[in-house]
């Protein structure tokens, strides 16, 4: 069943309605869990039976929003979790008898107007912006994360395996990434390629592009997979952007395009780098608007704590065609792929929000073709060993090096207002604001070492 980008029409509706009632039936599904986010793209939901599903597909459900991170004002609490036919699913961890399913939801008031706090319906709406133009926006993320057991030093002598290793040496993490895949797929979401990764205990899922909704979706259900099937083995899945002082961090970086019906819009078979004006254009909007962004991008105080030297993540608002440590990275073309002409963003990691983070993505790259932004030509030399007025003479930035700058750096920010919404952008940094204030409160154990004897 197609996934729904915008309100279908009343035939279409309809006979999705049929396809749940019938795929339930057929599945013995019991219970039905109606999956929605908070702004910091927490997963909150709750379940109906399936007596109440038909009821629930044409009316919504009601609930409380109240307690949910941003999602209502003070003055109004109750809200409509509206189910999305086309995300319905069984969870193939469940029992099969008196299975168990999901669908997400979109937010709607009580009149039936969008929530302006649903990130499924922020998302919707900067998408409207692109297919306006005539776009559509195609995402791939690489995942990483870690399984984190519960006894590390168990951890680090069952794990002997580096990047890319094809040995059975990283304990239980083969498995269980292959038994996420294996899930993965069960659930419609298709995976292109899975790895262990540089760090103990890290791995590497990467899945196949999709639209931007599809993906969100997919992202959030990607994470409910890999901690579910963790637990019974006595480890966690943790997509802490950097959970160990001693490894590597974990990144998503998310491969771009937009097409223009079958045709890739990025592509120029004329061009230099076979990148069209459109590519051009997108990769400079997102490098002029980069800095701002990083709240969303990096969302999480411990997102900066990746952010740093000598771990292969970006510092820097540059792009290249050759390098791993620039923020923006466009692949080499292979003649005969035309469709795999992509932007790859570097900067987010599994922490964010994924559908406020396909927002702002978005809404940058297109503000950069809407004014023709120049872009200017790629970095051959490393930006690492650049001073600070080369850096300047090649028109590249400095990202921000602690939550609290990128939150300084994204207010007024008119691109953040508009992707998002004047009432998200407003709740989303007043909780980073209160992150921050929280952090700089704490006591950590780094200061008592440090101090406490002095």
């Amino acid at each position: 069943m197609p996934h729904k980008t915008e309100k279908p029409n009343k035939n279409i509706e309809e006979e999705a309605i049929k396809y749940v009632l019938l795929s339930a039936r057929e599945s013995d599904v019991k219970f039905i869990r109606l999956w929605f986010t908070d702004i910091l793209g927490t997963l909150k939901g709750f379940a109906i039976t399936v007596d109440e599903l038909e009821g629930v597909l044409r009316n919504g459900a009601s609930f409380d929003g109240a307690s949910v991170e941003g999602l209502t004002r003070a003055d109004e609490s109750d809200m409509v979790a509206m189910p999305d036919p086309s995300t319905f699913q069984v969870l193939p961890w469940r029992p099969s008898k008196d299975a168990v399913a999901r669908v997400f939801c979109d937010i709607e008031t009580p009149t039936g107007q969008p929530s302006a706090a649903d990130g499924r319906q922020i998302l919707r709406r900067n998408m409207a912006q692109a297919s306006a133009m005539g776009l559509t926006f195609y995402v791939a993320p690489e995942i990483e994360y870690y399984y984190d057991v519960k006894d590390s030093d168990e951890e680090v002598r069952n794990d002997h395996s580096g990047y890319f290793d094809q040995t059975t040496l990283d304990g239980a993490g083969g498995d269980l990434r292959r038994e996420t895949v294996l899930t993965l797929e069960k659930m419609g979401i298709p995976v292109k390629h899975s790895h262990h990764e540089v760090g103990v205990g890290q791995h590497e899922i990467d899945l196949r592009h999709m639209n931007a909704l599809t993906m969100a979706d997919s992202i959030i259900t990607f994470k409910v997979i890999a901690k579910e099937l963790a637990v019974p083995s006595g480890s966690y899945a943790t997509f802490m952007p950097r959970p160990f002082g001693d490894r590597h961090g974990s990144g998503m970086h998310t491969h771009m395009s937009l097409f223009n019906g079958e045709e890739n819009a990025f592509f120029d078979d004329t061009a230099d780098l076979n990148l069209s004006d459109i590519g051009r254009h997108f990769i400079a909007g997102l490098m002029r608007h980069a800095a701002e962004m990083c709240v969303v991008t990096n969302q999480w105080v411990n997102s900066y704590k990746r952010l740093l030297p000598g771990l292969e993540a970006p510092l820097f608002a540059s792009w290249t065609t050759v390098s791993f440590g620039d923020l923006i990275r466009v692949p080499t073309y292979r003649p005969g792929r035309e469709k795999s002409v992509r932007v790859e963003y570097r900067a987010p990691d599994p922490a964010a929000n994924p559908y406020l983070l396909f927002s702002v993505l978005l809404a940058a790259g297109l503000d950069g073709i809407t004014k023709k932004m120049p872009l200017p030509d790629p970095i051959e030399a490393n930006v690492y060993k650049m001073t600070d007025s080369e850096l300047e003479d090649h028109g590249v930035a400095r990202l921000p090096r602690t939550l609290d700058e990128a939150i300084r750096l994204a207010e007024g920010s008119e691109l953040l207002e508009k992707a998002l919404g004047t009432t998200v952008m407003a709740n989303f940094l007043q909780n980073k604001r209160l992150e921050w204030r929280q952090f700089n409160n704490n006591v950590t154990d780094y200061e008592i070492t440090r101090y406490r004897h002095l």
